[in-house]
């Protein structure tokens, strides 16, 4: 298996709540198409539509739903209970990340309103029902609301994530054998720098011992730990621990000039001057020539498609 193959079986195959995509199957019988996702991330991935509500037969336009404070869902109207309806939901698999609805009683994942029996709002503590059972089942599994990728920082985070687990997921599915998981782990060792050092480490202790343990094993540890990794928040100062690695494996390489000006971007970068694209861009144009496949093979050069135009703020 080359790495070349592997890539190309690298898609995203991501779950999404049907009206994010414009299907009219809201409440109301309309939709709440995001165009990020129809328009930018649409192109790079394969979209696997469904709205948990519809499936139970429901139907749109319909009641809608609230999230009781016991966990049942129920019709606002408090005439119908469904979530034993909802938890016989067969769980869609084989996916590398979900984008849910926001403020769904079914698909939401953050801050939902819970009903009291008095039918009055008791916290927004609450999860969607579908989104729990989903979350529950996969939880490394990459996942946002719509609502939340409007935050550039957010966007990032989570298209990283999806195109990351796809990659691994590709890995896994094939005939791998050890020295393709080597490989693998060599060409994100700058990304998973940038995330967890302590996780890269675990990762690589996994990595050299895949020849001695039963694949089953080397292959559940090193994507448990790989996954973990990348949940971690990649701070800035992280980010420039990875650069200045990269540095330090290629500088040698560099002339006078080219040394003082990565550098310098480098520092830049850290001090919250510069977005990451600035010094990634410098990495990526000297790796261009074919003089350095080490740092030319590294996914942290293009994590995801350079289409989507992320990368260009700079990290909190």
């Amino acid at each position: 298996m080359t790495e070349t193959a592997a890539d190309a079986r690298a898609r995203p195959r991501v779950g999404v709540s049907s009206c994010l995509l414009g299907e009219p199957v809201r409440f109301n019988g309309g939709h709440s198409r995001s165009r990020f996702l129809t328009d930018e991330l649409g192109p790079h991935v394969d979209w696997v539509s469904y709205c948990p509500e519809m499936e139970i037969g429901l139907g749109a336009p319909r009641e809608t739903l609230r999230l009781a404070v016991d966990g049942h869902l129920v019709s606002r109207s408090g005439s119908a209970d469904h979530t034993a309806a909802m938890a016989a939901l067969p769980l869609p698999a084989g996916l590398d990340g979900y984008v849910f609805k926001a403020k769904s009683p079914s698909c939401g994942i953050h801050g939902i309103a819970r009903y009291g029996p008095d039918g009055q709002p008791s916290d927004h503590r609450g999860r969607g029902v579908f989104a729990q059972r989903l979350i529950a089942r996969f939880p490394l599994l990459p996942v946002e609301d719509e609502g939340r990728l409007n935050d550039a920082v957010l966007r990032e985070e989570f298209t990283e994530r999806l195109f990351a687990f796809a990659r691994l997921a590709a890995l896994i599915s094939a005939s791998w054998e050890p020295r393709d998981l080597v490989s693998f782990h060599a060409r994100h060792k700058l990304q998973l720098l940038a995330h967890d050092p302590v996780r890269y480490r675990g990762a690589g202790r996994i990595v050299a011992a895949a020849g001695s343990v039963p694949r089953e094993v080397t292959e559940a540890a090193y994507r448990d730990v790989f996954l973990a990794a990348l949940t971690t928040k990649a701070s800035r100062g992280r980010h420039a621990n990875a650069l200045h690695h990269a540095f330090s494996r290629i500088g040698r390489r560099l002339g006078a000039q080219r040394r003082a000006d990565l550098a310098a971007r480098i520092e830049s970068y850290r001090r919250g001057a510069d977005p990451l694209s600035v010094p990634v861009a410098i990495l990526a144009h000297y790796a261009s020539d074919g003089e350095l496949p080490w740092l030319a093979g590294q996914t942290y050069l293009e994590p995801f498609p350079a289409a989507l135009r992320l990368r260009h703020n700079v990290p909190r």
